[in-house]
Order: structure tokens, then C-alpha cells, then sequence
């Protein structure tokens, strides 16, 4: 099926099949057997509200959806649940009114964070907002681990008032048997902050705080992981670049395993990051928050380029430079969706791997440059460390250069 180009749409009332076509063709990801498949449920979506005298882009919205599909589904004696494919495509039919430039209402309101169960809470997380500078999502996770710690205590006929450090230690244990060492380690933390808090506003009058006990977190207690780069290099010929999906899915594994970048970094990348006539790539590291500039390699260019024409679909609300590669094409918006890319294509290259995380390409890409004689000090600063010796554990992956590395020798 061949597609006119976008300019030539011309901005009508309403979207005609031709111009949906159009639209969907652009994308690069909405296939000829979805688009015919879309454009069935968008006739009886315009049947549906010609019936009812509804105006069509009123009903354009995720809550119009809902009572679309449920008016077929009695009308049919479907079950509403089914009938998925029919939001789908009356999204896809919004997202041509957008492109056209014509107005609708937004298809879903903002979900709005809930804010605290209780006023305690509220006031535990405004000072941890405002007095400690902590982040939304710094917040969020001590909260979860407060709310797991007060269950517990529920549980027991507790309170706040009446919590001793028995209780904590009893808490933590059961943790213990549940989660990562790394994660109790978490809890113990957040509940040592909310002790100072309940201390320093009179709630408590015991300091229990500095009596918490967390696990024994052992530094580099094992080697990251990391794969042979014989194996990177099978990954990335696994990736099958015919399709937009995998033109993505291909120049974001590339980036990682060549400048050693974590989830974080790729899933921030923005369009006005890339300097194509300068040839460069600016880059900010998460957990630091340091911004530095690298050179946009000749052939990670190229294979960019070919993403961003080719598959990326235009028209997206988000300057993000790898996005979802379905409607509505937000930015990939968590480590998990990379890690999704790294196991597909891992699975597909036939790769046994022990452990295929997010990180895995960062961690294979530090064995690689130490291999290659990188010194310890310079890949640091490349990879983004705050303390030099986070190193360590890189180098205890590159088996093949430890004799070559020289580490000071403790006395």
C-alpha cells in the first residue's frame, strides 16, 4: 500500500479513509491488516454516533471508548473485555485528527499521584520534599516501606506511639525472608528516617533510629555481569532492522554497547541532544546528574539517522529520541522496557546468559575497553562514577587484563 505524504492531508472536518491511511502509513508501525481492522471499528463507531446523534470527536476519548465498546458488546452479547481492539483503533482514529491539526479533548485526563493515606504521612513526605530535597520517586519508595512497616504493626495491635525497636527488628527479618538483601537495606534506611522524623516532631519519644540494624551490604560481593563480546556482537546481528521496531530496537543496543550506556541514559537521549553537524552526543548521567559530551561515532550516526527517518514515527508527542512503538509513540519510560529489547534479541541470538539485565551492556562494554588496555581511572570517568573505585567490580569481570591493571595493594 502506497502513502502520500503528510502535507498533503488536507484539514477537513473529519478524517476520511484516505487520510487515515495516510497517517497510519507515516507511522511505520501500523501494519495494512491493522489499519483494515481499524478502519471496520471506525465505521461503527461513526454509525454509532450518527444513531445517537453524538458528536464524533466528543466521543473521541478514552471514557467515549468505554461506552462504544460497551453499547456493542449488548447490542453484539459480547463480552466488553474482548473488544480491546476496538480503543485501539478509535485512538488511532484521535491520533489523525491531531496530526491534521484538528482539535479534540484530551483522550485521557492526568492521572493525579495519590497523595498520603493519612495526615502523619502527609506531613512525612512534605518534609521529606521540602526539608530533605528528595525526589517524587525517593518518596514514593520510603512511603511504600513505611506502609509495609505499619501493616505490621497492625498486625500486632501496634501504633507508632507504642513501636519498639523489637518490633522493627522483628519487621526486618521477615523482610529478610522475602526480599534482596539490597532491598531490606532500603527498608531499614527509610524506617531510620521516619524514626527521626516521629522523634524531632514530638510523635516519639525514644530514639530509635540509630539502633536500626540493616544487612550487611558487602561491597562487590560478586562481579557484575556481563557477556563475552563475542555475544554482544551475536546480539546485535540477531536484531532483525526490516522493521521500524527493530531499526529502534537495533540503534538503542548499539548506543549501549558501545558507549557503555545504562537504561537510564538511552531512555532520557532527547532529539536536541544529538549536534549532527558537530558530531556529537550530549549525555547526563541519572544518579549523578552530570551532563558531558561524547562524539557521535560514525557509524552509531549512521544507524541513528536510519532510526530516526525510517522508523521513528513522526509526529510524536515526545522529543524523546527511542519511543514506544505503538500508539500514542510516548518515550520509553522505565529500565524494564529496555531490558524487554535485551532479552527478545538475546533470545533470538540463542544467547545462555545467567543474567540479562538492563545494565548487562553497560557492565560488557567496561570488561571490553579494560580488555582493551582503558585505564581504570579514564574508563571511571567515562562510565559516570562518583568514587573512583567503583571500578573494582568492572575489573573483576575482564579476566583477560588483570594482569595488566595495576590496583594498590593494601598494607
Amino acid at each position: 500500500m502506497r502513502h502520500e505524504p503528510l502535507d498533503s492531508i488536507p484539514a477537513t472536518a473529519a478524517p476520511t479513509t484516505e487520510d487515515m491511511l495516510r497517517v497510519w502509513g507515516a507511522d511505520h508501525c501500523v501494519q495494512d491488516s491493522s489499519a483494515g481492522v481499524y478502519l471496520q471499528w471506525i465505521r461503527r463507531f461513526r454509525a454509532y454516533c450518527t444513531q445517537r446523534n453524538l458528536d464524533e470527536r466528543a466521543e473521541l476519548t478514552l471514557a467515549g471508548a468505554h461506552r462504544f465498546i460497551a453499547w456493542y458488546a449488548r447490542h453484539r452479547d459480547l463480552k466488553p473485555q474482548r473488544l480491546g481492539g476496538a480503543r485501539t483503533a478509535l485512538y488511532a482514529l484521535s491520533r489523525v485528527y491531531r496530526v491534521m491539526g484538528l482539535s479534540l479533548p484530551a483522550w485521557q485526563d492526568p492521572r493525579r499521584a495519590r497523595p498520603p493515606a493519612t495526615a502523619l504521612l502527609r506531613a512525612y513526605a512534605d518534609h521529606l520534599a521540602r526539608r530533605r530535597g528528595n525526589p517524587e520517586v525517593t518518596v514514593r519508595g520510603k512511603l511504600r516501606h513505611i506502609g509495609k512497616l505499619s501493616e505490621h504493626l497492625a498486625r500486632r495491635g501496634k501504633t507508632w506511639r507504642t513501636m519498639t525497636l523489637t518490633d522493627i527488628d522483628e519487621f526486618l527479618i521477615v523482610c529478610a525472608h522475602r526480599y534482596a538483601r539490597s532491598t531490606v537495606a532500603d527498608m531499614a534506611g527509610s524506617i531510620r528516617s521516619f524514626a527521626r522524623f516521629l522523634l524531632a516532631t514530638g510523635r516519639i519519644s525514644i530514639d530509635l533510629a540509630d539502633s536500626v540494624i540493616a544487612p550487611v551490604q558487602p561491597r562487590h560481593a560478586r562481579p557484575r555481569r556481563a557477556l563475552p563480546w563475542e555475544d554482544v556482537q551475536r546480539l546485535l546481528r540477531a536484531v532483525d532492522i526490516s522493521t521500524a521496531r527493530g531499526l529502534r530496537d537495533y540503534a538503542l543496543l548499539l548506543m549501549m554497547s558501545t558507549y557503555g550506556f545504562g537504561a537510564g541514559e538511552v531512555i532520557r537521549l532527547r532529539l536536541q541532544d544529538i549536534d549532527w553537524s558537530a558530531g556529537t552526543l550530549k549525555v547526563m548521567r541519572p544518579k549523578t546528574g552530570v551532563a558531558f559530551t561524547l562524539p557521535l561515532l560514525p557509524a552509531v550516526a549512521k544507524v541513528l539517522a536510519r532510526y530516526l527517518r525510517k522508523g521513528r514515527p513522526p509526529n510524536t508527542p515526545t522529543r524523546h529520541v527511542f519511543v514506544r512503538m505503538m500508539m500514542p509513540f510516548g518515550p520509553l519510560s522505565a529500565s524494564s522496557a529496555v531490558r524487554h529489547i535485551l532479552t527478545k534479541h538475546a533470545k533470538a541470538a540463542g544467547l545462555d546468559a545467567p543474567y540479562l539485565g538492563s545494565h548487562v551492556l553497560r557492565h560488557s562494554n567496561a570488561a571490553r575497553q579494560l580488555d582493551l588496555g582503558t585505564r581504570p581511572r579514564v574508563l571511571s570517568d567515562l562510565l559516570g562514577h562518583r568514587d573512583p573505585e567503583s571500578i573494582s567490580a568492572y575489573v573483576r569481570i575482564a579476566i583477560q587484563s588483570l594482569r595488566h591493571v595495576s590496583l594498590p595493594v593494601p598494607t
